[in-house]
């Protein structure tokens, strides 16, 4: 079993940058596939970005791709989401979550563990 816990969230205005910390402890992190994912007021949790264990196969959603950039320290059991370029409609509470499965996941179900969240406010 792996705990998962994300940091890095906060207010920032439109145009601003953030970084994303999700810890783990409990499992070495290396042992699994990383995703982000975020709920938005009113919508539905959706996918933001995935990384292999390596860090060498990574995938966004086309609504982030180009201004966020997943990537992964596993000697320090760490993963990461540098926001850059953010905007008012990225405001939302944003989880980590990992996965035993092979491969790069952007299905929910397919992940077997999930952070808190950490909230991420855009102001226009």
């Amino acid at each position: 079993q792996v705990q998962l816990v994300e940091s890095g969230g906060g207010l920032v205005q439109a145009g601003g940058s953030l970084r994303l910390s999700c810890a783990a402890s409990g499992r070495t992190l290396s042992s699994y596939y990383m995703g982000w994912f975020r709920l938005a007021p009113g919508k539905e949790r959706e996918f933001v970005a995935a990384i292999s264990w390596s860090g060498g196969s990574t995938v966004y959603a086309a609504s982030v791709k180009g201004r966020f950039t997943i990537s992964r320290d596993n000697a320090k059991n760490t993963v990461y989401l540098q926001m850059n370029s953010l905007k008012p409609e990225d405001t939302a509470v944003y989880y980590c979550a990992a996965t035993g499965r092979i491969g790069v996941r952007q299905a929910q179900y397919e992940y077997d563990y999930w952070g808190q969240g950490t909230q991420v406010t855009v102001s226009s």
